[in-house]
């Protein structure tokens, strides 16, 4: 069984075949996947993606590029529909990223970044963490808010070794996907090689960052089977472990109960 922690189905990149590919995911043994919300637009489809499908999710929140026009209200609104819908298991993705420099300013992103913090408090939810060109500030910030409390994941981790363990000090998974096959991962496979098994969790991040030898295609969770393949490599176990003890940390992030 697969579980797939991070994607985006209800891009429009899937628009002509999404009910065909998702029930090519389901073939491929992926039984659960969480569909994460990025923008406004998006915490809707999301949401309707998650409550039509079996074995589906939803994360709501609101990335960093994308809350420089935000407004409270619209956080109320994203709190009422995750108490409203028992498929919500996260707030996210949110976080920092300062890749595009002032878009939006960083102090609007921190602002964001602690509101929708707190969301996840309120509602009870792990947060599921964006961070990009932003390693300083956004560990800074979740330790200043204690937010090894609130729990969750770091989607596609990026940072060293060093960062990782921090984080899994803190009780954090960290979100592993399609750039740990990539020829220039050094750092991700380092943190894969250094990080406990038990705080690994399998994304594709979906359609983007699809795992060598399908890199710049449209990805999707059948692909997740090269990702495992690499994390077995490095830890030297089998793919068959990796497949079992992700899938049990994703049970674990997301606080879903099921038999195994």
């Amino acid at each position: 069984m697969i579980f797939d922690t991070h994607a985006h189905y209800d891009d429009g990149r899937f628009d002509e075949d999404r009910e065909k590919v998702l029930e090519r995911i389901r073939k491929a043994g992926v039984r659960h996947f969480v569909n994460v919300a990025s923008d406004l637009a998006s915490v809707d489809t999301t949401l309707k993606l998650a409550e039509i499908h079996e074995g589906a999710y939803a994360a709501l929140g609101i990335i960093p590029g994308e809350c420089g026009d935000l407004r409270e209200e619209d956080i109320i609104a994203i709190g009422e529909k995750i108490e409203s819908s028992e498929k919500v298991v996260a707030v996210g993705e949110i976080g920092l990223d300062y890749y595009w420099e002032d878009n939006p300013p960083k102090e609007v992103q921190k602002k964001w970044f602690l509101r929708q913090l707190d969301l996840a408090r309120q509602t009870g939810k792990p947060v599921i963490i964006h961070s990009r060109d932003a390693a300083a500030d956004t560990l800074e910030l979740m330790k200043a808010e204690d937010a090894g409390k609130i729990g969750g994941v770091i989607h596609c981790f990026s940072y060293s070794a060093e960062i990782a363990a921090e984080y899994v000090k803190m009780g954090f998974f960290l979100g592993i996907g399609g750039v740990l096959t990539f020829k220039n991962a050094k750092k991700t496979v380092e943190v894969v090689r250094k990080s406990p098994l038990e705080n690994l969790v399998l994304e594709t991040d979906c359609p983007y960052l699809a795992p060598t030898p399908h890199r710049g295609e449209r990805n999707s969770s059948e692909l997740l089977t090269f990702v495992a393949e690499a994390i077995a490599d490095i830890k030297g176990v089998t793919v068959e472990e990796v497949y079992e003890r992700t899938y049990e940390n994703a049970l674990r992030l997301y606080g879903i109960e099921e038999k195994i």
